[in-house]
């Protein structure tokens, strides 16, 4: 029996789930066994879960035939629903059978689960376990979020090493990288993750399994002209050289569309990673693909091949200003399409479907090689309110969130002319503004509580609203600073004056009419 490192992602221990309130590191064999009794994942590094969830969702597909093209999609449906009502969860010879097909261990000197052996001929050297590790400062980067530095490396547990695997597959950087040969292509330029920069919305029921095949769009293709494989299904590592397969369905749609590889290097007995390989996985253009948990922007001014875009994560935005891109039918936004697993939802039964929260994951980063922050949320069971079923209710809280937007845009605008003016009466003072980002800080909590105020009383007037909160939090902003400059009153005044303009108020010169005194 050969003495060589293993670690087996169906054996070991290695994805952290919440069991009944407890938290628990099961392998991948038991999460698929228990997933009718786990509420959820948790794992620490989020974008990491976000990548797990999609890779579960594939094999989901797999275990309930679900991926099935044939299927209507009526009897698509009918197969969830019926799945659903199933208490005992995926069958377990269906598990049992599916695991035993691929190479499941990290290690593997031929078909590591999805790594690249070939990195160790082809890449000039390592890259390192700090550059693989989301967190950890890298090559001459500064040690901001950790202790760790290249010179002294620290080997990564493999669980962890699991996690940012799956996470570099999804938001890898776009830069320079472990120089790779393949034949006469030599390259050391990387390209970005599918989901770099993006925030994820997920659908999230009372167990991991209604979790899974909530979250499921439906196949939509004219036909399968290729077969559909995840990384680890198909019978060698992707060639770079030659062109992905097209993204025909679910394996190839939530896997497939990764931009690096990668190959993880075990200490000598396997309790660890002690280094790493990380570059580039193609030199192709992207796949063109929608992922199903995105929210969609579609800018008519830009060009065909730019117009449609996922939308950007942003740690600085509350999520109660997502809600309406989740809520609204594809319809009744024509810039704004929401994930398409949420087109399916109102498929479900009732009692899941009443009960379902979201469970969004945002990792703020460039579109290069900077991470600022990761970031999660939990939205209360928002789908009784969806365009699909309380039309009044979305667009209700649509238009709140319009108006809230616009008026933060008007307060940035007057809270720095505001500065300008008192600092610099000739205005010849440019850029940012103190008293606006200290404004912008203490209004969105105030709108948020406004937004739900305005959503159990729909007859009040959603702007005058949160013009109040403006002006609240544009004089808790100037509070301090506003008796050291005899400029800043006055500044003041006027731009409170402003904030109470309505801009959608007939003017005197559109009307004829005197405009009434402020």
């Amino acid at each position: 029996m050969s003495d060589r490192p293993r670690y087996d992602i169906t054996e070991q221990p290695c994805i952290p789930v919440r069991v009944h309130g407890r938290h628990e590191a099961l392998s991948l064999r038991e999460v698929l066994l228990r997933a009718h009794e786990i509420e959820d994942l948790a794992v620490p590094v989020p974008p990491a879960q976000s990548g797990l969830l999609r890779v579960l969702a594939a094999i989901a597909a797999r275990l309930t035939g679900l991926d099935d093209p044939e299927l209507s999609a009526r009897q698509w449906t009918a197969r969830r629903r019926a799945l659903l009502q199933e208490p005992a969860g995926f069958d377990p010879l269906r598990v049992e059978d599916y695991l035993s097909r691929y190479v499941w261990d990290l290690f593997d000197t031929v078909r590591p689960w999805w790594q690249d052996p070939a990195l160790t001929a082809q890449c000039t050297k390592r890259a390192g376990a700090n550059k693989v590790a989301f967190g950890r400062p890298s090559g001459h980067n500064l040690a901001w979020l950790s202790a760790h530095r290249d010179s002294a490396p620290v080997p990564l547990p493999c669980d962890e090493a699991l996690w940012h695997l799956v996470a570099q597959h999804y938001y890898g950087a776009a830069s320079r990288c472990s120089t790779r040969t393949v034949g006469e292509l030599s390259s050391a330029d990387g390209t970005a993750g599918p989901l770099r920069s993006t925030v994820s919305f997920h659908p999230l029921a009372a167990t991991l399994y209604e979790s899974l095949l909530a979250g499921l769009p439906k196949y939509l293709g004219d036909g399968q002209d290729t077969p559909d494989r995840c990384p680890w299904e198909q019978d060698a590592p992707p060639d770079p050289l030659r062109p992905a397969e097209p993204v025909t369905w679910l394996g190839g749609l939530l896997t497939g569309r990764s931009r690096h590889a990668l190959l993880l290097v075990p200490t000598p007995d396997g309790s660890a990673v002690a280094d790493a390989y990380l570059t580039w996985g193609t030199q192709h253009p992207r796949l063109e693909a929608t992922d199903p948990y995105l929210v969609i922007h579609t800018d008519t001014s830009k060009d065909a091949e730019q117009r449609r875009s996922p939308r950007q994560a942003d740690a600085d935005r509350a999520v109660w200003r997502e809600l309406d891109a989740l809520l609204l039918a594809g319809d009744e936004s024509p810039t704004v399409q929401r994930p398409q697993v949420f087109d399916t939802l109102n498929d479900l039964p009732e009692p899941l479907r009443s009960t379902l929260r979201v469970w969004v994951c945002g990792f703020d980063q460039d579109g290069k090689t900077r991470n600022r922050t990761w970031y999660t949320a939990l939205t209360p069971p928002v789908w009784t309110w969806a365009q699909d079923n309380d039309p009044a209710a979305a667009r209700r809280m649509a238009s709140c969130r319009q108006e809230a937007e616009q008026v933060a845009a008007l307060l940035t605008k007057v809270a720095g002319q505001a500065w300008r003016q008192t600092t610099s009466p000739s205005g010849r003072i440019r850029g940012g503004s103190a008293w606006a980002r200290t404004a912008r800080a203490h209004y969105w909590p105030r709108a948020q509580t406004t937004f739900w105020r305005l959503q159990d009383d729909r007859e009040a007037e959603a702007r005058p609203a949160f013009v109040r909160d403006a002006v609240a939090a544009l004089r808790q902003a100037t509070a301090p600073t506003l008796r050291q400059h005899r400029r800043a009153g006055p500044a003041l005044a006027r731009a409170v004056a402003a904030l109470h303009t309505d801009p959608n108020r007939t003017t005197s010169r559109s009307s004829g009419r005197k405009a009434p005194r402020a």
